[in-house]
This record gives structure tokens, C-alpha cells and sequence, in this order.
């Protein structure tokens, strides 16, 4: 009897096999007794996690960027953009060869326009006019200054004039248009400042520290209040020479000297100077800074960067050198012309291009547009200044007492 109940045990037993066998019929046992069935699932369910990882990287990813994206919107809406249609800028017709060689350099007008009414560059001259040349390939910067006194052709209307002039008659375009005619350039963009930003804009990096002598730092305090009086902006009297940190009003009240020896021609070169401290200080700031500066600032400038561009540099600032500044022209002569004053010639333009090309793009070609040609024999004509008439501005040093302004 118990034998047939174990008999029939174990045919109940074989059946449940059977059954299972035809519900399952591929599943067979691994060697550690674990079915391929159960380890497919298990490295199915692996892999699903896996793809669920990246798929929410990708999410995160994607958010990052468009947090980002909306964080410099909101900061580029604060910009006082301007549109400038290409065809509104002047430019000579040049060589291929020198296109090319342009095309590897971005170069960026910068005014600062004195008309004594913060926030508003629709007129006034623009006292401070400095192209920044940034090599595309190395990220070297070189920053020349244009002497605002410059003797220039102004306009296409055959109006000589001094440089700062062309931008009191037609903004931006004016200015640009200037550069690019005169000097054979390609430029399109450009940023204006004016006392206001500029203040604002180094107090906010916490002043920058520059060599000053006496006699600077006795025309700091006498240029100052009147730097205060147009800003609202206070500062305290400087007491002291030799290397100082300046604040807003004191730093833009040294960028404005210009009656010690070196006239404007030191005077240009104490503006670069501080260009180089504001630009040394903004690459050490810290993200705060740097964000105040952006929220504070870019209602304060008008320029024709678009996002891309000003993204494109801010994420390069760090690699960006200043290497050398120079002041245009190189070799000069001074004179009073009936109705336009005091002047500064180029001896001679066509010679000054030249060498400016050779300075900023390391370009071995001695050759001119026929647009500069002509400029350059109008100015001889006008001035009767040409190649003995050069001036010695070498001997300049800055902050010495003894020299009228021109």
C-alpha cells in the first residue's frame, strides 16, 4: 500500500515536470542552477537601467543648457543693442590676399564718447577711440589707440576733419566707417562706453591698481570733482603716489589727463593702461563680481555684439592676453588748421597704415588700397606736412609738468 502511494507520488511529480516543461520548454538550467531565462531578464533589466541613466544625463544635460541659456538672455536683454546693416559701414576695396589675412583676426571699435549725459551715444565726440585686434588662432590681444586729433578723411563726402569728430557726425557708423577707410580694416562691431559705465564698471571690480606719479595725482584730484558732478558718484581726495588702487571716479579722472608732457599722446596711453588693469581684474573676479558687473554694466553700454559673440569671448576671456598697446600714428607731426584747430598729422597716412598693418597682423606687405592712397596725398595737399615733417614724441614721459595741450 505504501508502495503505491509512493508509486503514485512520484508519477504526480513527473506530471508537474511535464507541465512546466510545456509552459517553458526553453528553460534549462545554467551550471550554478540558475535558468537562462531568469538571467536573460536580469541582464534585461540591467541594460534598462543602464539606458535610463543616460536618458536622464541627457535630461540634466539639456537642462543645464537651457538654464544657461535663459540666464544670458536675461543678461543680454539688458544690453543697449543696436542693428548696423552692412551696407551702412564704408570699406575700401583690398586685395585677397589681404581679406584673408583679416579674416583671422577679429577687430572691435571701441568709443568712448564725451557728450556729458550718461547712457545716451547718439552724439557727442568720441574723445577715446581704441581698436582691439584679437588673433582668432592665439587669443593675443593688441589695442591701438586712434589720437583724437587726428587729421582723417571723416566721411565719403570728402570732409577732413579730426578723427573723434566722426562720430558726433553719424554715431557708430560714423566712427567705424572712419577706421576702416582710413586704416584699411574690416570693422563691424563695436561697443561705447561713456564716464558713467566706466565708473561704475571699476568700482564694481573693487578699483584697479595703476602706477601714478605727483604730478598725476594732482590732476586726479583736479579733474575729479568734475567726474563726480556728471556721474552722481562720489570719491575721497588721493593722498598718495606710486602704485595705488584707484576707484571708478579717481581711475577715469586719470584717463582724462592730458595737460603734463605728452599732451594727448600720453594721455592715450594712460587710457590703455587702465583698459589693461580693468581687463587683469576681470579675469581674477570671482562669479559674484562678475555677475553684478553684467547686471550693473550692460544697461550702461551700447554695442552691435550679438549673444553669440559676447558668449563666444567670455568663454575665451580667460585665454585672452593683452601683448602690446600703441598709439596711431606712429610718425607724426602737430599743427593748427583755420576751423578745425589743433591737429595731429600723419606723416603720412599711406606709410602709417603700413606700419599699422605690420603691427597688429605681422603683415609683410608694404602696399596700400588706392581708397588710402588717396586719403594719404589729400592730406599732404591740406596740411603741406609730408615725409620731413615728423615729430619726436619718444622723449615723452608721463606725468611730467611743463607741457600746453593740444
Amino acid at each position: 500500500m505504501d508502495q503505491e502511494k509512493q508509486n503514485n507520488s512520484k508519477g504526480q511529480e513527473q506530471i508537474r515536470e511535464e507541465q512546466r516543461d510545456r509552459i517553458n520548454p526553453q528553460e534549462n538550467l545554467s551550471q550554478d542552477g540558475v535558468s537562462q531565462s531568469n538571467s536573460e531578464t536580469i541582464e534585461s533589466k540591467k541594460k534598462s537601467k543602464k539606458k535610463s541613466w543616460i536618458w536622464w544625463i541627457v535630461v540634466i544635460i539639456i537642462a543645464v543648457i537651457a538654464i544657461c541659456g535663459i540666464f544670458f538672455w536675461q543678461k543680454m536683454n539688458k544690453l543697449n543693442q543696436t542693428e548696423i546693416a552692412p551696407d551702412d559701414i564704408e570699406m575700401n576695396e583690398m586685395s585677397d590676399d589681404r581679406e584673408a589675412i583679416l579674416e583671422e583676426y577679429t577687430n572691435i571699435a571701441i568709443f568712448g564718447v564725451d557728450n556729458r549725459d550718461n547712457g545716451h551715444y547718439g552724439s557727442g565726440n568720441s574723445d577715446t577711440i581704441i581698436i582691439a585686434s584679437i588673433n582668432n588662432k592665439t587669443n593675443e590681444v593688441k589695442l591701438v589707440s586712434v589720437y583724437r586729433d587726428t587729421y582723417l578723411r571723416i566721411n565719403d563726402d570728402n570732409r577732413y576733419a579730426k578723427a573723434n569728430s566722426a562720430y558726433a557726425y553719424n554715431g557708430a557708423v560714423g566712427g567705424i566707417s572712419m577706421l576702416n577707410t582710413n586704416f584699411d580694416l574690416d570693422i563691424t562691431k563695436y561697443v561705447s562706453v561713456d564716464w558713467y559705465a566706466l565708473v561704475d564698471a571699476i568700482n564694481l571690480l573693487g578699483g584697479i591698481e595703476i602706477e601714478i606719479s605727483e604730478a598725476e595725482r594732482q590732476k586726479i584730484n583736479e579733474y575729479a570733482p568734475e567726474v563726480e558732478r556728471v556721474t552722481g558718484i562720489q570719491t575721497e581726495y588721493l593722498s598718495e603716489s606710486g602704485l595705488v588702487t584707484l576707484d571708478g571716479v579717481q581711475a577715469t579722472a586719470y584717463a582724462r589727463i592730458r595737460k603734463l608732457a605728452g599732451n594727448d599722446f600720453k594721455r592715450t596711453q594712460r587710457q590703455r593702461i587702465m583698459i589693461e588693469a580693468m581687463f587683469n581684474k576681470v579675469k581674477s573676479s570671482d562669479l559674484s563680481t562678475l555677475n553684478s558687473m553684467l547686471d550693473e554694466i550692460f544697461p550702461q553700454i551700447e554695442t552691435n555684439l550679438k549673444m553669440n559673440d559676447i558668449l563666444s569671448m567670455g568663454m575665451n576671456v580667460a585665454k585672452y592676453q593683452i601683448t602690446s598697446t600703441t598709439g596711431f600714428p606712429f610718425d607724426k607731426s602737430t599743427i593748427s588748421l583755420s576751423g578745425i584747430g589743433d591737429c595731429v598729422v600723419p606723416i603720412t597716412l599711406e606709410d602709417n597704415v603700413i606700419k599699422l598693418h605690420d603691427y597688429l597682423f605681422e603683415q609683410d606687405d608694404d602696399t596700400v588700397s588706392n581708397e588710402v592712397y588717396d586719403i594719404s596725398n589729400q592730406i599732404i595737399e591740406n596740411t603741406g606736412l609730408d615725409l620731413t615733417s615728423p615729430i619726436d614724441t619718444d622723449s615723452y614721459t608721463t606725468g611730467e609738468e611743463g607741457a600746453e595741450e593740444i
